[in-house]
């Protein structure tokens, strides 16, 4: 029989938390070298909660059934009495947000998320302790990251759409969607520090990456030419709290009962490349007009 050899080192180089390089790797085996791992070789039934494993290393030849899979996790084993295999950890300490996250990394360094998470302070009287299980203060960072690109999702499924395939890894703890009671409690634990510095960071990326390769600069002016930027306000609807309507109101009715309060932001850009600066938010006012000359004085002064 022809074997693979085995290499003084392993063939790909992970990261200290396992990460696989590059956001992704595919493993090739043998379909008949796929055993299941259960005592007496029992085969691995619906909510066995295990791995299947190789049982073989033999050279795969051009015909030959052969399974392909994406490697979404590289994590320490748990290996049970009765032979299966599971995983230690949970989605929470592995999930990314894909390409996005990548494109931080390489913009502002390694792991920003993580370490905006390091420095992130829970409040107490929302989150006594942190459950590694279900969320993380960095899964949470990515969840509400995530849900403003999915603005028809309510949290949970944000949470779904995160774990992506880990969720069908065999953890050894099992693992289920925190519920949108939890996610909210770790929310305001949080509060809107952290995502703040996110904010600020990809911004100053974003700039720092226009201020290189901005040939299509629009300028005003001959003598001091400046950058072109332009200004939109709008309304963005924020959920139905008395602290919300207290604090933002809406507009639309006389009497505050319109169905959803409102936020009136002033965005920003850059008008060549539509990359925005800055974006001010207050209460949404009476009048359009005054309310967003007021967060145009507020960005001036800032």
């Amino acid at each position: 029989m022809s074997l693979y050899p085995v290499a003084s080192r392993a063939a790909v180089s992970f990261t200290e938390d396992g990460e696989v390089p590059g956001g992704g790797l595919t493993v090739a085996f043998r379909l008949q070298d796929m055993v299941s791992p259960l005592r007496n070789g029992r085969p691995v039934g619906d909510g066995c909660r295990s791995a299947l494993v190789i049982g073989g290393t033999a050279r795969i030849r051009t015909g030959e059934v052969t399974v392909f899979c994406k490697v979404v996790a590289v994590a320490p084993a748990r290996v049970r009495r009765d032979g299966r295999v599971q995983a230690q950890g949970s989605p929470a300490e592995h999930a990314t947000l894909g390409p996005a996250e990548e494109w931080l990394d390489r913009q502002a360094g390694p792991g920003v998320i993580d370490q905006v998470a390091e420095r992130a302070m829970l409040r107490k009287q929302f989150v006594k302790g942190e459950r590694k299980r279900l969320l993380t203060r960095a899964f949470m960072i990515r969840v509400i990251v995530l849900m403003t690109l999915m603005p028809d999702a309510d949290v949970r499924e944000a949470v779904i759409a995160l774990a992506g395939d880990l969720a069908m890894v065999p953890w050894a703890r099992a693992w289920v969607p925190a519920s949108a009671r939890a996610c909210g409690d770790w929310r305001n634990a949080l509060g809107p520090g952290p995502l703040e510095e996110l904010r600020d960071i990809v911004l100053r990326a974003s700039w720092a990456g226009h201020e290189d390769r901005d040939w299509r600069a629009a300028v005003a002016g001959r003598r001091r030419p400046l950058k072109v930027s332009s200004l939109d306000g709008t309304l963005i609807r924020v959920p139905d709290t008395p602290a919300n309507r207290a604090a933002f109101g809406s507009v639309g009715t006389g009497d505050d009962s319109s169905p959803f309060p409102q936020v009136r932001a002033l965005l920003l850009t850059d008008a060549s490349t539509r990359a925005l600066l800055g974006m001010p938010y207050g209460p949404a006012g009476t009048g359009k007009s005054a309310a967003e000359q007021k967060l145009l004085a507020t960005a001036m002064e800032q």
